[in-house]
């Protein structure tokens, strides 16, 4: 159905185009389309340029669409949402910039921001000083606990856990870890040791590369050398994509299982030979085949604003669903009010998303949710082999309780 990359970039380039038209602000810290005094402010900060659109721009789509559905029905307490969205042009300063004057200058009520941890753990203190509720909408490595930030992507506890339970019975108990080099791909590597050992496997060793590496040479050497039973890789980037590639005309594939948390959570699936993406199995709380009466309105909905020339990706869902738990919230609290909109928040909250029910829960701010485990086919898609459902945050729900310390700030790691 995707033949090849060119299809998705012009796909791309017009989405960015039309997200400009609606007030983008690509080097400032916000434009909007014309604002009356008692609308609501919703912030929004994403890479829309840059090396992380591939993210950004379907989870500016996905927040844009909720918005657009939420003022169609009357908005909130009688008031329409505003949007005042920046663009980070995949930039890491540009996030503590704009978030800055988004709350300063443009006195938004709520933030929707941020693909990479960097990019949250930039911003976390920020809106934790000005008290903005703040949703970060990616999976990530998981462990954030702070009472301003709630996390609707799914953390590393509820993918890798049932990853690597299904992956040891599948294919053996000897792994060999491949990684970027930063926070999210060292922590991730410290989850998969962990239940490696819950569940009687054996990490063989781990690679941890920078983002600008293309031969994986080396990399493949070891693995050839150690002889996993599967290999957990986390690609991040067009470059580490191209991991796959090597691994499979290495040979690999025939010899060893391949899987990961974040491979299609940017439309990998799409870029990739047939060769390469077929059979790679990965876990994650939303993709587009999943069957389901919430994924079939929220297809729907996005068909007819955008169209599907690519696939959504589960980034796109997680910020649907952020946005209409703040807005259940925010009637809920019938308020803006900070405090009032968190207490709402921390009730208990559930919706009907794209990925199934989901749960917020109270003291971690996490969500409780399904995990989908799915096979690449030589389709450029997936194939759902295996639903957990309802899975919780069991580390985030362990270790943060905001109701009893709400003071508490941290990342907590395994």
């Amino acid at each position: 159905m995707f033949k090849d990359i060119k299809q998705i970039k012009t796909t791309r380039r017009t989405v960015l185009g039309a997200a400009l038209g609606l007030g983008v602000a690509a080097g400032f810290g916000g434009l909007s389309r014309a604002f009356a005094a008692d609308d609501i402010a919703v912030g929004a900060i994403y890479d829309l340029t840059g090396g992380l659109n591939i993210y950004g721009i379907q989870q500016s789509r996905a927040m844009h669409l909720a918005v657009d559905a939420i003022n169609a029905k009357g908005g909130l307490l009688g008031r329409k949402l505003n949007v005042i969205e920046s663009d980070s042009q995949s930039e890491l300063p540009k996030f503590t910039q704009y978030a800055n004057t988004l709350i300063l200058r443009n006195k938004i009520q709520v933030l929707f921001a941020g693909l990479t941890s960097s990019a949250r753990e930039a911003m976390r203190p920020i809106v934790r000083e000005k008290k903005v509720p703040y949703f970060y909408s990616a999976l990530y490595e998981g462990g954030a606990c702070d009472k301003q930030t709630f996390i609707t992507g799914a953390s590393a506890s509820q993918q890798m856990s049932v990853l690597i339970e299904w992956a040891i019975k599948k294919y053996g108990p000897k792994i060999y870890i491949m990684a970027p080099d930063y926070n999210f791909g060292t922590i991730s590597a410290h989850w998969v040791e962990t239940y490696a050992k819950q569940l009687g496997g054996e990490v063989l060793g781990s690679d941890f590369l920078p983002l600008t590496v293309t031969d994986y040479a080396p990399t493949i050497q070891k693995i050839q050398a150690a002889k996993p039973n599967f290999v957990v890789t986390l690609p991040v980037g067009a470059n580490q994509t191209g991991f796959l590639e090597q691994f499979a005309a290495a040979g690999l594939k025939k010899q060893m299982g391949i899987v990961s948390t974040n491979y299609g959570s940017g439309n990998q699936q799409v870029v990739v030979s047939p060769d390469a993406g077929e059979g790679i199995v990965a876990s994650q709380e939303y993709f587009m085949w999943i069957e389901g009466a919430g994924n079939d309105a929220f297809k729907a909905l996005w068909k007819a604003k955008y169209g599907l020339d690519e696939p959504i990706i589960s980034e796109a869902a997680s910020t649907w669903n952020a946005v209409n738990l703040w807005a259940i919230a925010v009637e809920k609290a019938g308020s803006t009010e900070n405090d009032k909109v968190i207490a709402a928040l921390e009730s208990g909250l559930t919706f009907e998303g794209p990925n199934g029910l989901v749960t917020l829960q109270p003291k971690s701010h996490h969500l409780k949710q399904n995990i989908y485990i799915v096979q690449g086919n030589r389709d450029h898609g997936f194939d759902v082999i295996k639903t957990y459902e309802s899975v919780a945050p069991s580390f985030e729900d362990e270790k943060c309780d905001l109701i009893a310390n709400p003071a508490t700030a941290e990342a907590f790691t395994p």
